[in-house]
Formats: C-alpha cells, sequence, structure tokens
C-alpha cells in the first residue's frame, strides 16, 4: 500500500495543471484588499462539492475550510492571503489581469491556486490524517490593519496548535525553499504628518510661516534617527514616501502633509524610533512656527518564526525528498512585513520562502507592474506545505 506522503506528492504532480488553471483565472480577476468578494466566492465554490466544512472569520472575505482526519492528533492551520494590489499590470500575458489598475503584483494569486489544490488533496485522504488541518484563506494581507488581525479577532485560532504558511520569492531560484529562525521579517509603522503654518505671498516671507520649510526640515532631521539613535548592529529605516508640497510659484504655503514608513526588526527599536519621530516634529514646531498634527500607525509587528516548528518543517520537507526541490536553505531576514505576523505573535509558527525567479531571467520584484513567477513555483509550494503539514501531524500521533 502506498504510503500517506507517497500518495499525496503522487496526486499532487496529477494536479499541477489545476493549480496552474486556478492561478492564472485568478490572475485575470484581481481585487484589491477588503474588496475581494469575486474572489472569495471563486474559492468557495471549489469546495462546494467536497468532503469538508466552509466557515466565515473576518472581514466578510475571509473564511476557513475544516479538514477532520480520521484520527485524535494535532490541529494545524495552513495559511494563504489571496488579495491583489493597485498596480495597472504591464505584462504581455494571455492571462493578464482584467481589471484597470488592478493586478496581483505579489503572488497571492499562486498562493491561493496551490492551497486549494493542496485542501483538496488533504480532504481526499483525511480518513488517513491524524488530527485536523485548518485551511486559512486570508483577505487584505497587503493594507493596514491587515486581514490576519480581523480572523484572529473573530477567533480563527481557537483550538489550533501551530500555524504554517509560504510565499513565492522572485529573489530565489525556482526550485529553492527558504527558512529562518526567530525575527524574520520587519514590523512596520506607517504615519502622517501634517504641519500647518501660515500662508503668504512669496515677496514677504517675514509675515508668514513657511510649512514648506518645516517639511523639508523635518524630511532633513529625520535621516539622523536611523544614523545616531539606533545601535548600527540592529535594522531599521524611516522613509518618507510622499510630501504633499503642491502650491503655486509666488504663494508660502500655509500646510504640508507628508507621509512616512518605518521598518524594524526589534520591537524596542519600534519605540524608539516613534519617539524621536514625534520629537523632530516637536522640534520643529518650535523652531518654524508651526503645528505639527501627527497620525502614527504602529501595525504589522515583526514576524517571529518559532525555532521547534521551523525545524520541524525543515527536517519534513528534506526528508520528503521531493524531485522538484534542489535546496531547502536559511534565507536569513527578509526585508518586507507581513501580516502573517500576528498569527506567529499567537500561536507557534513558521512562514517559509518558496523561489519563483523566472527561468529567462526577467526578474522584477514584488508589488512591480511587471511581476511574474515562474510556475513551477506552485507546485513546489503545495509539496513543500504539504509534506510539513503530513509530517507534522503524523510526528505528533
Amino acid at each position: 500500500m502506498m504510503n500517506l506522503l507517497t500518495e499525496v506528492m503522487a496526486k499532487l504532480d496529477q494536479a499541477e495543471p489545476d493549480i496552474i488553471r486556478i492561478r492564472r483565472e485568478l490572475h485575470q480577476h484581481p481585487e484589491v484588499s477588503f474588496h475581494e468578494q469575486w474572489t472569495s466566492q471563486y474559492i468557495r465554490d471549489f469546495y462546494a462539492d467536497l468532503d469538508c466544512t466552509v466557515a466565515d472569520f473576518g472581514y466578510g472575505y475571509g473564511f476557513v475550510v475544516d479538514i477532520k482526519g480520521g484520527q485524535p492528533g494535532p490541529a494545524l492551520a495552513l495559511r494563504a492571503d489571496f488579495d491583489a494590489l493597485a498596480v495597472q499590470e504591464d505584462n504581455d500575458l494571455p492571462f493578464k489581469s482584467q481589471q484597470a489598475g488592478v493586478m496581483h503584483a505579489c503572488g497571492h494569486d499562486g498562493h491561493t491556486a496551490y492551497m486549494m489544490v493542496l485542501a483538496r488533496t488533504l480532504i481526499g485522504v483525511r480518513d488517513q490524517l491524524p488530527g485536523s488541518v485548518r485551511i486559512i484563506h486570508q483577505p487584505a494581507e497587503e493594507v493596514s490593519p491587515g486581514g490576519a488581525k480581523g480572523m484572529l479577532a473573530a477567533g480563527v485560532l481557537e483550538g489550533i496548535d501551530n500555524v504554517i504558511g509560504a510565499h513565492v520569492m522572485t529573489s530565489m531560484p525556482t526550485g529553492t525553499v527558504g527558512y529562518h529562525v526567530g525575527a524574520t521579517q520587519t514590523g512596520r509603522a506607517n504615519f502622517t504628518i501634517t504641519f500647518t503654518g501660515k500662508g503668504g505671498h512669496a515677496s514677504m516671507p517675514q509675515l508668514s510661516n513657511d510649512a514648506i520649510v518645516a517639511g523639508s526640515y523635518f524630511v532633513t532631521a529625520l535621516q539622523t534617527v536611523v544614523s545616531r539613535r539606533i545601535d548600527p548592529f540592529d535594522t531599521a529605516s524611516v522613509t518618507i514616501g510622499s510630501f504633499d508640497g503642491v502650491g503655486s510659484f509666488n504663494a508660502i504655503k500655509q500646510a504640508v502633509t507628508l507621509k512616512g514608513d518605518v521598518r524594524v526588526m526589534k520591537e524596542s527599536t519600534r519605540t524608539t524610533i516613534r519617539r524621536q519621530i514625534e520629537q523632530i516634529a516637536h522640534g520643529v514646531e518650535a523652531m518654524f512656527g508651526v503645528v505639527a498634527k501627527i497620525n502614527y500607525d504602529d501595525n504589522y509587528p515583526v514576524l517571529m518564526n518559532d525555532a521547534k516548528v521551523t525545524m520541524q518543517a525543515v527536517h519534513n520537507i528534506q526528508a520528503a525528498a521531493i524531485p522538484q526541490i534542489q535546496a531547502v536553505t536559511d534565507v536569513g531576514t527578509q526585508d518586507p512585513s507581513e501580516d502573517f505576523a500576528y498569527f506567529a505573535q499567537s500561536k507557534p509558527s513558521t512562514f517559509l520562502y518558496v523561489g519563483c525567479d523566472p527561468d529567462d531571467g526577467q526578474s522584477h520584484p514584488h508589488h512591480s507592474p511587471n511581476f511574474l513567477m515562474n510556475e513551477d513555483c506552485l507546485l513546489i509550494a503545495a509539496k513543500a506545505v504539504g509534506a510539513a503539514a503530513i509530517g507534522y501531524l503524523r510526528g505528533r500521533e
């Protein structure tokens, strides 16, 4: 008799065309965070005739699929996100986005496609599974407060022991699976700050309090936060991504609004940076006679991968000897933030990485209008997460 892991791997091999077809259908119909109505229904319809339980969890479009095994055992959650980005696709593909200004530019279509087929495969062998698997189909990863937070508030991890997630990465060769233990992806904060001064005529600056000058000084002073207030062995960044200084050539602007981004690898660093930003803003108020209004959003935490869960997953993937995987390697810390971090705060978890760099060398970063993935990564993701899940369940029998 074929053992469980071998059976699941064989079924996934046979289902690779389904994974690619689903991914391409999702790619043509992208929807931005908190607006994924069509996407959510498409995924739900896939499970309509399968032997599983579907339940709503958070923000209207998020839901879970529960697969109850035939034997007692642990409860594992597998998570995939399904939102897209407000990006106009610039690829010439037969399945390119049909929605103007919206694109799956981060691979969430691929995450969803492989997870749907992996879930169907696990449902087909559920009588052999010890324990249970909860598939989390999550909306709104890209935008704060993030879909994970709402699903957690609705109780999505109640009764769950551990969580596994994965992300495709163009920065890694196809055929590689990456992992890291401990602090793995940056925590994030965003802020908006408006400096309001006193507008006036450009020929009489002495009668005005120039908001543009105040804002410019703020941006310059901000460069000292990381360079002079953060340990050089720590990791952090502070970026001003928007400076609304549009006005007339002969008018001193009364108000400007700036938008900024903060990334950290320690939660203590987050506190330091916020305090420094606020202090600089108050100093600018005093120096330039303006009023600063700050809206500071401390959102995604640092993603912490649990050592035991991570290394167990690595062992199970390596032990499966999956022919499509050439290497399983520690890829170190990753710069982007990820709301899977909320799940990892709640339960011991691991977040894996699956290389998807196109074979032609035309790699474009995530969130680019030219983002492409090598679709071979989808079967690899399904097999890697499947092997990690089965090994986890069987290892806890």
